[in-house]
């Protein structure tokens, strides 16, 4: 690394910032004092932002940014700004959002150029170095000849950007009804990829909200069609180069059809919200794929990121160090036949049909990204042996590669530790803990439940959104709140300790008093004791991860069944009629809002249990998957509404209610799944 300079990025947390603490550019982190210095020297702002384990960023920093002749063009004429997204995702969703009007598409590295002020007028995603040069050059000139003719493209922008992220308080309509829901995911279906899962696109992202969502409706409506596809997509994705064989865990998507070559990242917010999502399949259809592929991806995540103190890293980057040394995309995934020979000798026959090392598996140059496309039993039948001796040579294969794949040079570490990300993570542990019933799921939960505790939650409830080396940093946003409020609610489900529950309410009532928007009913981004840039956004789109609205609208939901009479329930609904004239046309960016549609259509029961057997008979329960459902128990005495009063001395009784109201109570976990799964038999 050339250290002959260093800037003001020296003195961050962020590994994606301080990879460019030693370019020549003079970068300087966003806070108030590189804007009001922007003002005072009335220069123009060059806002790059990224994140550590983006491939695109790296190549650009490289061509670009640790470029001397790039660097005096850069300082000469802007404020530079580095921005890790992030830790930043409030500037990022706004700039990401203008980058959109100018050119219609977006990615990162996301470059913008603005006025001091920070509204932007210019912006680009990567750029060769010439090219580069060439923009800014032209940029600084204009803005010297013609600055009123900028101003004004930057108050145009700022109206475009005000104007697409307005929601009104939709006090007229009738919630979505399931006729219209029904309607809504026929057309989201014209777009499912029936043989290869996911969407008849590529690339191919995971977006496990989608996926979920389905399973709710497929099970609940007893559709087998939708369900046989969510199946297809599940299996094609366990299948795929996407998923790491070797290693356990999921990159972050493919850039093909069939789920096989991914961008090789590994980000800890995908693999915690699939860790949910498996887990709840293994529930619904018990294929011990899905299981293998929970096991395995906690495993990885466990051995990779992990900290000490239960906390969980951000990411691994997608590039790695390869045998010349240079750094390169899927370097520490990727095998060539002659290396797979070299270490699995005569074992190659069997372990080539089964991970395709042939033209289908084949990448670029030499390397194959191991995928497969049959079952166990096809190949056991076709090789001659038995489908358990099958996979115990597989794994056994698959142990060696990774004890070579071990003397490579790894992908670097993003070990910045994110509330938001955690929350996920931690439900995800819950999940599996709840489907696949293994303890040590629970106590990695409560590791890092009390971490986030510890040094995500402070005094009066608030968060923190990021965390390096034992300091807290940077408020939290909307999405730091709802998933986890989220992940408490389902730990409370899965412990019956009604700290989990209260700490979930704390955060809503929090958030309500700091990020609710009385105007339009919904939940800003930021909170009213943060500084905004242009506007304070309000997130309503479910993407990779589902929006802080549509989370915190499920949220206020599930309390409104435990505190009844605080209003948690109609401001849940309300939001839920704010977004949905979107629903028909495009139900997949919406997955997580479909939710409360069937919450609002079917029963949705509050289980009650209490006694000194509440924890078991609450463990039978919670392993069957039944979405439409909150779980509440104590052994005795409790502070809920739902559970007071019912105590029978030496008796735990279950109780299935709706809205309060309470069926007769019945003494076993099986008269409770009777009530719940097959109504129609009572």
């Amino acid at each position: 690394m050339n250290t002959s300079h260093t800037n003001l990025l020296i003195h961050e947390t962020s590994p994606y910032l301080l990879q460019h603490a030693h370019n020549p550019v003079d970068w300087h982190p966003w806070n108030d004092e590189t804007l009001a210095l922007a003002r005072r020297q009335n220069k123009m702002l060059l806002v790059s932002i990224g994140y550590s384990a983006c491939h695109w960023c790296h190549v650009m920093e490289k061509e670009c940014f640790e470029d001397p002749e790039v660097a005096k063009v850069m300082n000469e004429h802007f404020i530079n700004i580095k921005i890790d997204r992030e830790e930043r995702p409030d500037v990022d969703q706004i700039y990401m959002d203008a980058i959109q009007i100018i050119s219609g598409n977006g990615g990162w590295p996301l470059n913008i150029v603005a006025l001091p002020d920070g509204r932007p007028f210019w912006g680009a995603t990567y750029v060769p170095k010439e090219n580069w040069m060439r923009s800014l050059q032209q940029l600084a000139e204009l803005y010297q000849k013609d600055k009123p003719r900028i101003t004004q493209y930057a108050t145009d922008l700022g109206n475009g950007l005000h104007a697409i992220n307005l929601v009104e308080n939709n006090t007229e309509s009738d919630l979505f009804t399931l006729e219209q829901l029904d309607a809504s995911i026929h057309n989201w279906s014209q777009y499912f990829d029936t043989f290869l899962g996911g969407h008849k696109r590529a690339p191919k992202f995971m977006m496990p909200n989608n996926w979920e969502f389905l399973l709710h409706y497929a099970t609940t409506q007893n559709r087998k069609d939708i369900m046989e596809f969510v199946d297809t997509t599940l299996t094609r994705m366990a299948y795929g180069g996407i998923f790491d064989h070797v290693g356990g865990g999921f990159s972050r998507y493919a850039v093909d059809t069939k789920w096989h070559v991914p961008h090789f990242e590994k980000m800890l917010y995908d693999n915690g919200q699939l860790i949910s999502l498996y887990s709840k399949a293994y529930a619904v259809t018990k294929n011990e794929l899905y299981k293998k592929v929970v096991e395995e991806t906690i495993a990885f995540v466990q051995e990779e990121l992990l900290d000490a103190s239960g906390g969980f890293y951000s990411s691994l980057d997608a590039d790695s160090l390869d045998e010349h040394g240079e750094l390169k995309e899927g370097a520490y995934y990727v095998w060539t036949k002659e290396e797979l020979e070299r270490i699995l000798g005569d074992d190659l026959d069997i372990f080539q049909d089964y991970f395709n090392i042939n033209s289908y598996g084949h990448w670029e140059e030499e390397n194959y990204v191991l995928i497969r496309d049959r079952t166990d039993e096809e190949l056991a039948q076709k090789h001659g042996i038995s489908t358990l001796g099958l996979q115990e040579k597989i794994k056994a294969d698959l142990m060696l590669l990774k004890k070579e794949r071990s003397k490579r040079s790894k992908p670097r570490l993003d070990d910045k530790i994110l509330t938001s990300w955690n929350a996920l993570m931690l439900k995800g542990l819950v999940d599996a803990y709840r489907y696949l019933g293994n303890q040590e799921y629970l106590s990695l939960a409560m590791k890092n439940a009390s971490f986030i505790q510890k040094e995500m939650v402070k005094k009066d409830h608030s968060l923190y959104r990021n965390h390096k080396h034992g300091k807290s940093t940077i408020n939290a946003f909307l999405e730091d709140y709802a998933t986890l409020i989220d992940a408490y609610i389902s730990l409370y489900e899965a412990t019956f300790d009604e700290q989990w529950l209260q700490n979930a309410k704390r955060l809503a009532d929090y958030a309500h008093q700091h990020f609710f928007d009385k105007d339009s009913g919904m939940y800003f981004f930021t909170s009213d004791e943060d500084r905004s840039l242009i506007r304070r956004s309000i997130e309503t789109n479910d993407n990779v991860i589902s929006s802080s609205n549509s989370i915190m609208a499920n949220n206020l939901f599930k309390l409104d069944k435990l505190y009844h009479g605080k209003g948690y329930g109609a401001i849940a609904e309300q939001m839920l009629k704010n977004v949905q004239q979107d629903f028909d046309k495009r139900a997949q960016g919406f997955a997580n809002w479909l939710n409360l549609v069937l919450y609002h259509n079917q029963n949705f029961y509050e289980i009650a249990l209490v006694g000194p057997e509440c924890k078991t008979m609450g463990k039978e329960i919670a392993s069957h998957y039944i979405p439409n459902s909150i779980l509440a128990g104590s052994e005795g005495k409790s502070n809920l509404e739902l559970l007071q009063n019912r105590e029978v001395p030496g008796k735990t009784l279950a109780y299935v209610c709706m809205e309060g109201a309470c069926k007769l109570p019945v003494g076993t976990s099986e008269e409770v799944l009777e009530q719940v799964i097959f109504p129609e038999q009572d």
